[in-house]
């Protein structure tokens, strides 16, 4: 028989499997339930105060806005440096869903090269999507009456009104105050990022970059509301920038402007000083250039032509060029000499235009192979001996030559208030063996006894030197920067003149140095023709700095030799004697016009009042194509277009110096 086997259902065993199985559940569901509220309970109550801030952030924005750059002024009030409005073409990429295709189409309308372009996308990468970033500066009428009339076509494109600095003076004052360009990567890691987020311009020499800080001011906001493709709704709150402070400095720009146009088309450098305070009257760089060509970012093309210009115009020759000085070295060592015991005013030298250091030696000469006879000090200093110096050097040595050089500012920076100024060189043996691998020889110090050889000056060191002479021996620290004017509430610092260590010279040898200078322009010295009948008095010295070396047989003459062998003449002055207000140094590279009289411009100028125009009653008829004598006399003083010097072929030939004209 058959047995059937039957399964049997059991339910008790079944409702465990389920009981089990829905505790499990309950407890995952439970424990997501407690996850959930947590991370809700953290959002919402812990972190309320940090999630709304976001929320409120990603609706509302803060536009930078630019402050006023603060303007520069002359001494006399005369502008230098303002702030002029342009219109420029803005574009605010996240309003524009097709920006390149819109580019395209704007510029059928407006000019737009690679260059601005690639400003473009340089401006792109550092702003935020929803600020306004230029895409072209500077539009004219014309452009901006073009982009009007289409404006409807371009959804996120503007004209801005935008202030850009400009220099109304030009070429003659780009030396001294600089100019602005576009900010580049290096000085964008050097810069406050935040106060500068709404700028794109910074200054880049002169004032404009030594006074950046105070020039710049600080930066305002907007703070917009926005909606989530970025677009502004509404301003909520402005925050007003604070403009830079406006600078005066202490140039004098009818004087700067003179020595500008007296150096016309020659190379050279111009600085005078105020010998009282230590004031910058002047301070000028030949050949110059227009610095309003920086202003909106040079092109390429333009800067290459300027920088391969003849003469170098982006040079500043006033603050970095080295010059041998020449015979204007000659009253410095001579002070040295007579500190150290090494002579007296007294001690004379049978000039025989002829000097060796022995007689299997090397012949030295004077300046033009003059001979002299016996001269003391005050006679070398007055006709400019070289061989009473070349005995004088040789008697001191090279190390007391660079000692005394060294305590009137020669070798070392000056500190003026300008940035990259240049240093010269102030030789010893250890700078020769350091820089040359060489041992020094004594021709070695007989060159730089009369400023030639490895010695290099700037004019800046120069003007300092001879500052120091006019004070007996008072120093103060050269500066431009005269007074500053607060945007905030008007107030005016005036800058207190910094004085310096005096050098250790006896009155009684700065007091002859001081009339051997005098000798120099008016008792048969090497200046005397550049000032008969000048009415104030003056103590100065002439130096003549050699671009290459003679042979034994040839001759100097100006008006055969080639322009770049031409010598450089050189010339340092302080008037009035009594009681200095002005020291003038003048480097003048391959001369044409004789530096000596460059100066007498400048002093005139500075120096001598201008002749009152007499009064005229209603009854005397003037007629107006005349002049009074008065008038006349007026007329012979320089005026801001005139050009002073003669810049033609037609020269005369000067022995205006005697420095040796056959130095290696």
């Amino acid at each position: 028989m058959r047995k059937l086997v039957r399964s049997i259902k059991d339910t008790r065993q079944e409702y465990r499997l389920y009981k089990r199985r829905s505790f499990v559940i309950l407890m995952g569901v439970t424990l997501l339930t407690i996850i959930l509220l947590s991370r809700l309970i953290y959002l919402q109550i812990i972190q309320h105060k940090f999630y709304t801030t976001l929320a409120r952030q990603n609706q509302l924005g803060l536009v930078p806005i630019e402050p006023n750059r603060g303007l520069i002024y002359d001494r006399n009030g005369v502008l230098l440096a303002e702030n002029k409005p342009i219109f420029n073409l803005m574009v605010t990429p996240t309003l524009i869903p097709h920006l390149h295709e819109t580019i395209v189409e704007l510029a059928k309308l407006i000019k737009i090269d690679a260059e601005d372009l690639k400003q473009f996308e340089r401006q792109r990468r550092s702003h935020h999507h929803f600020e306004l970033i230029p895409l072209r500066l500077k539009l004219t009428e014309e452009e901006v009456a073009k982009f009007s009339i289409n404006r409807h076509r371009f959804l996120g494109v503007s004209v801005q009104t935008q202030l850009v600095r400009y220099y109304p003076q030009g070429a003659a004052f780009a030396s001294i105050v600089g100019y602005m360009g576009r900010i580049n990567a290096k000085e964008l890691r050097t810069v406050d990022p935040v106060n500068y987020s709404a700028s794109n311009f910074i200054g880049k020499t002169g004032i404009e970059k030594y006074y950046e800080a105070q020039l710049h001011g600080s930066i305002g906001y907007q703070q917009v509301e926005m909606n989530v493709r970025g677009q502004i709704l509404r301003i909520l709150k402005r925050i007003q920038p604070i403009s830079g402070r406006s600078l005066t400095l202490t140039i004098d720009g009818g004087l700067q402007k003179l020595a500008q146009r007296s150096l016309g088309r020659q190379q050279g450098a111009i600085v005078a000083l105020d010998p009282r305070n230590g004031e910058v009257l002047a301070f000028v760089s030949s050949p110059s250039f227009d610095p309003n060509l920086f202003v909106n970012g040079i092109k390429q093309t333009d800067y290459d032509l300027l920088k391969n210009a003849p003469g170098n115009p982006l040079y500043n020759r006033a603050l970095r060029g080295a010059y041998h000085p020449g015979s204007t070295i000659k009253p410095f060592i001579s002070m040295g000499a007579l500190m150290d015991g090494i002579i007296t005013p007294s001690f004379t030298v049978h000039d025989t235009g002829e000097f060796q250091i022995n007689d299997q030696g090397r012949v030295y000469h004077n300046f033009r192979r003059h001979a002299y006879g016996d001269v003391n000090l005050l006679q070398a200093l007055t006709v400019s001996s070289d061989i009473y110096f070349y005995n004088i050097s040789m008697r001191m040595g090279i190390n007391r030559i660079y000692e005394n050089l060294k305590q009137f500012g020669f070798g070392a920076l000056v500190g003026i208030d300008l940035p990259d100024e240049g240093s010269g060189v102030l030789p010893n043996p250890q700078w020769k063996k350091r820089f040359y691998g060489q041992a020094w020889y004594p021709g070695d110090t007989l060159n730089c006894g009369i400023g030639q050889g490895f010695l290099l000056v700037t004019p800046l060191q120069l003007a300092f030197a001879v500052s120091t002479i006019a004070g007996h021996g008072d120093r103060w620290q050269p500066h431009v920067l005269l007074r500053w004017h607060s945007s905030t509430d008007g107030t005016v610092t005036a800058i207190e003149p910094k004085p310096l260590i005096p050098v250790d010279v006896p009155q009684d040898i700065l007091s002859f140095i001081r009339t051997a200078m005098q000798h120099v322009v008016n008792a048969g010295g090497t200046a005397e023709r550049f000032f008969p009948g000048a009415p104030y008095t003056l103590a100065g010295k002439t130096g003549t700095a050699q671009v290459f070396s003679l042979k034994d047989n040839e001759r100097y003459n100006i008006k055969t030799i080639a322009n770049k062998l031409r010598d450089d003449s050189l010339f340092i002055a302080f008037a009035p004697v009594e009681k200095p207000t002005i020291a003038v140094a003048i480097v003048v590279q391959n001369s044409v016009t004789p530096s000596a009289r460059i100066a007498r411009a400048l002093l005139d100028y500075y120096l001598v009042p201008p002749s009152p125009i007499p009064t005229i009653t209603s009854q005397e008829a003037i007629p107006t194509v005349m002049k009074t004598p008065s008038e006349e006399q007026a007329n012979n003083q320089p005026s801001e277009d005139e050009d002073v010097t003669p810049q033609t072929a037609e020269v005369e030939d000067v022995e205006e110096d005697s420095d040796d004209d056959d130095l290696e």
